[in-house]
């Protein structure tokens, strides 16, 4: 990829990321990108062609999109896995490869169409920086270009967010917790390096890889704060993965209001991020079929404290996966924004949000984030209804969770996701291992805070990609067999640089 210059503020730095032989641009404009991310002006009310009052309910749909990289091009290099389905179109349902194509490309085509029509819609996309890569790898000129149409056009941003995620779709409660801020911000050297400073100045909302959130206190209370040190305002949770304050499930209500998502550390600190709740489900179909549509129309406007503000019903979906998505998808998008048009509703009554329109719109009505309901990590009120997190010491805590484990056999600090079915930890040490060592190897070599001249180095860079991709949770949730392979070779690899 050629050095690009950003057409932005000159309040913006004018510099991008760049890749280096055959590597992503994941680091070395640490602070550029840190000066991007500090701003904290809104970025869709001044844009938004909705008045709050005038909504009654609101629904939001997000697109998760996601391929990992491999250890499997000619001689072993690493390409991504959609590249493998073209190369190997016999195998399994690599058969799809062309579909999926057509959906990372397709919201690009969706999106301008419908506002061509006079509808109004709306869309958070999520894509992972390997896929992300990918299409530069590629060279998927048609799927970059459609999708720089919807991050760069300012006729498109009221109606486009783009949304941050771990670079390598890595699992948060079983990342190692030096190399959270490492995700983060490798995917925003990612998105700005294709999309440019000004689009990623526009991107503060987060979507962790398989809605995954940890509940042991520590690494909760670090994610939450590399999220707000890279500039994040607010995550998107699965409903399943939080509860109250007093330990129970959220009260109808207030899965449909933004909450406020607490950590305590072990240590005795406290730190606070918005959540959009993401109701449960089949996400795939529901989203496929604008069901968080029709699930917005049954619902009214809710009071947080004096202020009245639209219900929300907040959803993601993989965006390619399963034939519901690929065929039903665009047919069902069209349809249900055609209808809202033509009933005259477009902008008032039940409409399309996206995450941070809605809230800095109820925001601008004199709300607070500190004003939402609290929510925290499941699992957490059994914890601290034993200590005051004000109080806590690591020893205190850890000595309390060893007794709740024993004493509850369904107590853990695993975290939760979109599924309680699939574990991204019990069997497979094989794999987590090696990711515990990769990263403290690397981190032992190159240090807490290594100099931007460190950080745009290939060595360095190969080191870091090594360490992020042995993170990815598809060697962990495609089962054992060829895809650990894969993990115990970048395993290899990455050792191999940090021991150079």
């Amino acid at each position: 990829m050629n050095a690009v210059t950003a057409h932005s503020p000159t309040s913006l730095p004018t510099s991008l990321p760049t890749a280096q032989l055959d590597l992503p641009p994941i680091s070395g404009w640490e602070a550029e990108i840190q000066q991007v991310m500090a701003a904290d002006a809104p970025v869709f009310l001044p844009q938004t062609n909705l008045k709050l009052e005038n909504i009654r309910s609101g629904f939001a749909c997000a697109l998760h999109m996601h391929q990992p990289t491999i250890p499997a091009g000619w001689q072993g290099a690493l390409i991504s896995n959609l590249q493998y389905m073209y190369e190997h179109p016999g195998e399994g349902d690599n058969h799809n490869a062309d579909p999926f194509a057509g959906c990372y490309r397709r919201m690009g085509e969706l999106i301008p169409q419908l506002v061509q029509e006079g509808c109004n819609p709306r869309i958070m996309l999520d894509y992972s920086g390997n896929l992300l890569w990918a299409f530069e790898q590629m060279q998927r000129r048609d799927i970059l270009d459609a999708l720089k149409r919807i991050a760069c056009d300012p006729q498109y941003q009221p109606h486009v967010e783009w949304l941050g995620t771990m670079w390598s779709h890595a699992v948060v409660p079983s990342t190692p917790i030096p190399d959270l801020k490492l995700h983060i911000r490798a995917w925003q050297h990612q998105f700005a390096a294709i999309f440019g400073y000004e689009a990623l100045q526009r991107v503060r909302g987060f979507s962790p890889p398989e809605m995954h959130l940890p509940n042991h206190p520590d690494q909760l209370y670090q994610y939450i704060k590399a999220l707000k040190d890279c500039g994040y305002r607010w995550l998107l949770v699965q409903e399943d993965s939080v509860e109250t304050l007093s330990g129970a499930r959220l009260p109808q209500a207030q899965k449909y209001l933004p909450n406020r998502l607490v950590a305590h550390s072990t240590s005795g600190e406290t730190v606070s991020i918005t959540a959009l709740i993401k109701t449960q489900g089949s996400d795939t179909k529901l989203v496929a079929q604008m069901q968080p549509y029709f699930e917005a129309k049954g619902l009214d406007r809710q009071g947080i404290g004096s202020v009245s503000v639209p219900a929300l019903v907040s959803q993601i979906a993989d965006g390619e996966n399963g034939g519901v998505m690929m065929n039903e998808y665009p047919r069902d998008l069209l349809r249900v924004y055609r209808e809202i048009r033509d009933g005259g509703g477009n902008q008032t009554g039940t409409v399309a949000l996206n995450g941070s329109e809605y809230l800095e719109l109820i925001q601008s009505a004199g709300l607070a984030p500190d004003d939402y309901p609290t929510c925290q990590a499941v699992q957490q009120q059994k914890i601290w209804s034993r200590i005051d997190p004000g109080h806590a010491t690591p020893a205190a805590v850890e000595q309390i969770i060893a007794k709740l484990k024993h004493a509850d056999s369904g107590f853990h600090m695993d975290g939760a996701s979109w599924t309680n079915n699939i574990s991204w930890v019990q069997g497979y040490d094989n794999v987590l291992e090696p990711m515990s060592q990769l990263s403290a190897a690397f981190h032992q070599k190159y240090g807490a805070q290594p100099e931007l001249t460190t950080t745009r180095q290939p060595e360095y860079q190969s080191a870091l990609l090594h360490n992020l991709l042995l993170q990815t949770s598809c060697f962990r949730y495609w089962g054992q067999g060829a895809w650990t392979d894969h993990a115990r070779e970048l395993y290899r690899r990455g050792l191999a640089i940090t021991q150079s």
